[in-house]
Formats: C-alpha cells, structure tokens, sequence
C-alpha cells in the first residue's frame, strides 16, 4: 500500500513538472511571436522600406522550377500565424519557390490533408460528407479566395517536406491524390508529387503518446489523468472562449466543430468537456493517428508509387547508457521524455500493437519520436528503403526507395529556434533544397525522332 502511495506521488509530480515545462515553453513561444510582430511593426512604420518589389523579381526569375512544400508537426503553425516567427526557423528563406502553410496544429492527419489540398489548389476546403458525419464535424471549412499554387497538377508537380506529424501528412495527401478524392478533381494523380522529404517524420507512430496519456489497449482513448487530458482540457476552453485576435495568432484547427461559445453555449462546453461531443470524443484529432496502432492504420492504405523520390532524416538523442548520458544537450521540453522513452515496456497484460513486437526496438528517441519509427514506413508492412551514410554513395536516387539517414539531435533541433542547430541546421537544409533542385528529376520518355540531350 506505501509503495503503490508513492508511486502515485511519484506520477503526479512528473505530470506536474511535465505541464509546468510544456506551458511554459508554449508561452515563451507565443510571447516570441508577439515581440516580433511589434519589432517589425515599428521597423515597417520607422523606415518605411518596401521588400516585397524584390521578393516579387526574385520569384519570377525562378517561376518555372517546381515549388517546395514545408508542412509543420504537431503544435506548429505556418506563415501568418505568431506574428514573424518561423517555424522552420527561416530555413523557407534558402529558395525563391517555397511555402509554409497553416494547417490545423491538432486536428488529425486526415483534415490537414484535406486543408493541405486546398491551401494550394483554392477553394473551400470540403472535408468530406461521409468522414464530417462520423466525426461530428462541418463537411466544409476554411475558403481560400485564391489558391497558393492553383497550377498545381501532373504537369507542374511539388516537392513535399513534412516534420513531425506533418510527414503523415503529405504522405495521406499523395494517396489522396491517387485515389481521386477531391471531388471535382477527377483528374489528380500521385505523380502531382515529385518527392516526399520526411524531417523527424512520424513515419509509424511513437511511445510518447501513451507516455503522454494514450491508451496503449486501443491507442484512442485518454488514460483519465495524464497531461493530454490537461491539454484537452486547455484546448476546448481556447476554442470556445473564441477571442479573434487570440486565434489570429494562434489556432489549434478546429473551426470546423461547433465549439464556439455562440455556436454551443455553456451546454456545449460541458458537452465537451465530459468527452461527449467534439474532436477528442469522436477521435479526429492528431494524437491517436501518433499511436502505433494509429499509424498502422493510416500505413495500412498508403502506398510507396514508383514514380516518387522519397527520403527521411531519423534523429536520435540517446545513447547506449541510460541515464544523464543520454540527455546532456536535449531541450528541456525533452530531456525527461528522452529517458522514459528509453525504458519504455509495452504492458505485458495488453497485446502488441504488431507481431514482432519488441520493447528494444523502441528505446532510441529525439525525445518525442522513436528513431526506428523515423526511417521509413515499416508497420504493418516494411517499404522499399536504403540506409545513407554518403549522399554520394546514393547518386542517382531512384524513385520508389525510402532513402534514409541518422542526425544526431533532438526533435526540435531543425524549428523554430536556429541556433539550436549551429551548422548542421544548414547542412540539413541545404541538403534537402539541393536534393529538391539538383538531384529529384522525373524521366520523360523520348519520343520518336526526338534527340535526347546530351
């Protein structure tokens, strides 16, 4: 009976200190974003100066090369959200075509799909009659006026990186494409996606969610106290508070339920709170889709096309003695995670999410992913790969293959803060851009009479 009394204090004192460090490194995020947009206000009203003439020239100048695509993980956000912070830390600043957009930071990897699609194509954004009716949700979202890349099909393909969750992403939204579900896009294909780049990518899912307060049975349900119920929590009074400028600055995605206090009123928000109704009730939020089981789900119906270049970074921020050792440099928000995900064991009274299963396999972590999930998809079934430790070595890339390579680092070594990162922030990103540019070429066939050039 002692034991289990401090075993208990013990788990409460972790979910304390683990709420405390995340809500403060929210706030310091969020605090960042508000000093940069006063400091470029001021600046913009001191010197007056107008950049985006320049911008515009350098853009044209490079219109004809295939635009590239950075989609942000769990808790991120694109262009226009926080004020002038990057989440990639500027790296979209490295070449002329590159986009950052805002995608719901919780909602699940298939609404951010969908977003994704007509963040660039243009439209309302139409989540789908069959899949909004499920999860108890608006079937149509945000409008976008004007498309960010409206010429974007076959003939004009992208390149797509993704970090975190956002490698689910891009990965879901290529099967979309191939599956011909944007209804009146009858003619988009997996071939509008030229190469699939996977940062820290939550390729098959991690062991933090259940660390964090997911259900490992099922990996769908919350365990009833744990730090994703305080989130859930936080995230539904956020959302129904609903204050505009609040939201302009940061959104957790979900407008598309009616959690608004003038859409739901007070019975809403119990409605919510006690799990009956809106995104954490139904599932269709981005932590069960992290599950292992999640991601098996999801690799279940994706598909590695012949005709893509894919390549993955896999970090890793432990070592072979656990302990101190394995977390000297890792960021705060991190470093506890970093030890407990190198002692995890899966239940022994709950099956394994996938025959094989073996605890080892899952030690080595960047703090929030595990390094084995990174690489390329596995579960439940293994895709072409090839492991990278010269990108000389792997030269001409071939289309089809998962190329991946091990980066010493935690998971938020390559965002948000660049320093962090020192040189290897642009050895990683160079090497991405350079690859994009340089080496990511799809074969036209040569046609009849047709010389090929030399």
């Amino acid at each position: 009976m002692k034991v289990r009394w401090w075993v208990t204090v013990l788990q409460l004192t972790e979910l304390f200190v683990s709420s405390l460090v995340h809500l403060s490194y929210g706030l310091y995020i969020f605090s960042t974003g508000v000093a940069g947009d006063v400091s470029q206000t001021l600046s913009n009203w001191i010197f007056k100066q107008n950049f985006e003439d320049n911008k515009e020239m350098k853009t044209n100048s490079s219109k004809d090369l295939p635009l590239i695509v950075l989609v942000h993980g769990i808790f991120g956000f694109g262009k226009g959200r926080l004020g002038g912070l990057s989440y990639f830390a500027g790296a979209e600043k490295k070449d002329d075509r590159v986009l950052v957009p805002d995608l719901g930071s919780l909602t699940s990897i298939y609404d951010r799909a969908r977003e994704l699609f007509y963040y660039l194509k243009g439209g309302q954004v139409d989540y789908g009659e069959e899949h909004s009716k499920v999860c108890g949700h608006f079937q149509f979202g945000r409008v976008y006026e004007q498309g960010h890349y409206p010429e974007w099909d076959e003939d004009h393909p992208i390149h797509l990186v993704g970090h975190s969750a956002g490698a689910q992403v891009i990965r879901v939204l290529q099967q979309m494409l191939a599956d011909k579900a944007f209804k009146g896009y009858e003619n988009t294909s997996e071939n509008w996606v030229l190469s699939i780049t996977s940062l820290s990518g939550a390729l098959n899912g991690t062991t933090r969610t259940y660390l964090d307060g997911m259900q490992p049975e099922d990996g769908k349900s919350l365990m009833p106290v744990c730090l994703l119920q305080l989130c859930r929590i936080g995230v539904i009074t956020y959302e129904w508070f609903d204050i505009p400028w609040l939201k302009d600055y940061y959104n957790f995605g979900f407008d598309h339920f009616s959690m608004t206090w003038r859409k739901s009123g007070i019975r809403g928000l119990l409605d919510c709170l006690l799990g009956n109704a809106g995104p954490f009730a139904s599932g269709d939020w981005i932590l069960p889709d992290l599950t292992i089981q999640g991601s098996i789900r999801l690799n279940s119906r994706l598909r590695t096309f012949p005709q893509t270049h894919y390549f993955s970074y896999a970090t890793k921020h432990t070592t072979k003695v656990i302990g101190l050792a394995g977390i000297l440099g890792a960021h705060p928000l991190l470093f506890i995670r970093i030890m407990q995900m190198s002692q995890w064991r899966h239940p022994q009274d709950v099956s394994p999410p996938y025959k094989g299963y073996r605890d080892e396999d899952w030690w080595d972590s960047d703090g929030a992913l595990n390094t084995i999930s990174m690489t390329h998809p596995r579960f439940p079934v293994e895709h072409p790969s090839h492991l990278v430790i010269k990108d000389s070595d792997c030269q001409p890339l071939q289309p089809g293959i998962w190329y991946y390579k091990f980066v010493e680092g935690d998971h938020i070594l390559f965002v948000v803060n660049r320093e962090r990162a020192g040189v290897q922030f642009d050895l990683i990103y160079d090497s991405i851009f350079e690859r994009c540019r340089k080496h990511v070429l799809r074969k036209t066939p040569t046609l009849p009479n047709q010389v090929p050039l030399e």
